[in-house]
Order: structure tokens, then C-alpha cells, then sequence
């Protein structure tokens, strides 16, 4: 699946080769944005609407069922309907507009600056790295917007979801340094805070299961314990710094110190989850993984926010220390709780 520009689709060079003709819908302006699908033999068959949602990484079959009206064709702009079948090699085309993104008007708090790292407490809903819907929003354009001329670099990436320290570096050498400290894991000591649903048994424990991509979700972030002996190794140490319950459901949670010993993609929400500590909020790991394609799409209802608690995974990196790329002297950056989880938390009874 690739995206393309309506010019580069028109080339005589484009994805279906020389001399395929491909036609610009009428209904499609000028300037907009392409998707090219091509059909697996493995997915003959299969309804247009639903081979769309497995594609889109985080799209609902009810979004899915909603780009394929708006604007799905064929090349010759055939428009093309969510019961179609889809035939093997069949070339698909998701025509949009391109995104009316806006920066978001946020705050960037710096927590840590000095000529080589600087580093930010992120926002919850912000992103790290550009993606088909994010490209202005991310941590790096808006910190090149705040300070023109400054080249930053992104050192490690937290989800877009999760708040807390995040750390950058301001000059190629420093980069360089300071990935190795990530590659190498034992470098760089990292500490989330989460709040998660449930109480633990212990108050220190820890986790140690393989993880992996989910072949049987239809989300393809989605990570799963793995067998022994398969995946990738895994581990999370645990401290519960408190337990709280709901004054009028009596439902109880716990403050979870996490310490990433290795650090793998969702590791912590599902290392939890493994344990019956879903975080709240968490759409992937919690009650139901179609909440996440709802909330990708804006689509949350009521009742599935009265289900989550919180509009985003109650996850925050809070600690991060690494040696000083230059000065090798170790280095210690600290991330307030922000003001989401520090309400929810403050509104449970001790």
C-alpha cells in the first residue's frame, strides 16, 4: 500500500506500469492525495469494505465503509461499492483530499536543555514521528516552529497517546552517542508511571514474557505474549506506589512505578494486561480493541468513554537518565505527572 500525489499517479512510470492509463474522478479535486491498494491472492474474495479495514491500520469497519463512498475507484475512475468483491491483483485507489491539518496551539514544557540534549514533557495526543494523518502536529515541527534554524533530532519515540519525557539531541555527534546508549538497553534507565485497573497482589513484582505482532488482530500495532521461547524478550519490573478505589463504584486501581528493562513496542500495557492491570483508558489492551479503531476515527460514544474512564492510556514516561554524550557524566530528567492523571488519580479514595 502506498500513498501518492495525483501527479506522480498520472506518470507514464506510475505503480501499475508504463502505458496504464489511470483517470481522475470528476468528483475529485485537483491536488488530492492517492491510495494504491493491490489485492493479495489471499484476500480474493473478500468484501471491498472489509479488505479496506484491513489495510488501514486503525480505521473501524464503519470508517472503512464511509472512505469507500467517499472515494474509492478504480483506475479507469470506476467508482467502486463496500459489497464489491475483491479479485486477486486488483489495483484499488482511495482517492482524499489532502489533510487540513493545523499545528496544535499546545505547550511544549522543556525539562531538560544544555548544549548537546534537550529534552520536553509531551503532551498527551501529540505525536512523535510524521504519519498520513499527522505531519504539522508532531513533537519535532512544533519545536522547530518555536525555535527557527535549530536542527533536532529524536533520540528514542513514546506512543502519541502516552505523556511524559521525551528526548532529542542538537547535533549529529550527540545523536549518534545517544542511540547507542538506547541499542545497547542497559544505558539508559527509563520509568513510566501508569494507573491501571485492578489491585496487585504484591506490592514488587515483575514481568518477563516474549512479545509479538498479533497475527489474528485486524489492527497491525497490536502486540501478543508470544510462545516460550518465541518473540521478543521482554521485561518489566513493578513497584505499586498506591491503591485507590472509586468513591461510588467502589472499583479499584492501582500508581504503578514501571521500570522498562527492555523496551518493546506497547510492552508495558500489555505486560500489565497479561497481569489483569489493564491500564485505564487503553484502547488496544483494555475492554475491547475496537475501541481503538473508533477512537483513531473520532468516533468514541458515550458509553464507550464511560467505559474507558479517560480519553487516552493512562500511561507517562516520568523518569529518563542516560550518560551525557559529551561529558559522560550521568544525567537525570524528570517528567510531572500531568494534569489529566494527576485529576483522575486525586479523584479516587486512598
Amino acid at each position: 500500500m502506498t500513498r501518492i500525489s495525483a501527479r506522480e499517479l498520472a506518470s507514464t512510470e506510475g505503480p501499475f506500469g508504463r502505458g496504464v492509463r489511470v483517470v481522475r474522478p470528476e468528483s475529485v479535486p485537483e491536488g488530492s492525495v492517492v491510495t494504491v491498494m493491490r489485492v493479495p491472492p489471499e484476500a480474493a474474495g473478500m468484501r471491498l469494505d472489509r479488505f479496506v479495514q484491513s489495510q488501514l491500520k486503525r480505521t473501524s469497519r464503519t470508517r472503512a465503509q464511509v472512505i469507500v463512498k467517499r472515494g474509492c475507484f478504480s483506475p479507469e475512475a470506476r467508482p467502486l461499492r463496500g459489497n464489491d468483491r475483491v479479485r486477486a491483483e486488483q489495483c484499488i485507489l482511495l482517492w482524499r483530499a489532502p489533510w487540513d491539518e493545523q499545528a496544535p496551539d499546545v505547550e511544549m514544557p522543556i525539562i531538560h536543555e544544555d548544549a548537546e540534549l534537550l529534552a520536553v514533557n509531551k503532551p498527551p495526543g501529540i505525536p512523535v514521528h510524521p504519519t498520513a494523518r499527522y505531519h504539522k502536529s508532531t513533537v519535532v515541527k512544533i519545536l522547530e516552529a518555536a525555535r527557527p534554524g535549530e536542527q533536532l533530532r529524536l533520540s528514542h519515540r513514546i506512543d502519541r497517546e502516552t505523556s511524559g519525557a521525551l528526548l532529542l539531541t542538537r547535533s549529529a555527534e550527540a545523536d549518534r552517542r545517544v542511540k547507542v546508549q538506547f541499542e545497547a538497553r542497559d544505558s539508559v534507565d527509563k520509568h513510566y508511571l501508569a494507573i491501571a485497573w485492578g489491585w496487585p497482589d504484591e506490592d514488587r513484582f515483575r514481568v518477563e514474557l516474549p512479545l509479538e505482532l498479533d497475527p489474528q488482530s485486524r489492527y497491525k500495532v497490536k502486540m501478543r505474549i508470544a510462545q516460550p521461547g518465541e518473540g521478543l524478550t521482554a521485561r518489566t519490573g513493578c513497584e505499586v506506589l498506591g491503591r485507590r478505589a472509586h468513591p461510588e463504584t467502589g472499583r479499584r486501581y492501582a500508581m504503578i512505578r514501571c521500570h522498562l528493562e527492555t523496551g518493546r513496542q506497547h510492552q508495558i500495557r500489555l505486560h500489565l494486561a497479561q497481569m489483569g492491570l489493564p491500564l485505564v483508558g487503553d484502547k488496544l489492551y483494555g475492554p475491547d480493541e475496537d475501541l481503538f479503531a473508533r477512537g483513531a476515527d473520532g468516533e468514541l460514544t458515550d458509553d464507550d468513554r464511560r467505559v474507558l474512564e479517560l480519553d487516552r492510556h493512562a500511561l507517562h514516561a516520568a523518569e529518563l537518565e542516560l550518560d551525557h554524550p559529551m561529558t559522560g557524566l550521568r544525567v537525570r530528567i524528570e517528567a510531572p505527572l500531568p494534569d489529566d492523571l494527576r485529576s483522575f488519580w486525586e479523584g479516587l479514595l486512598v
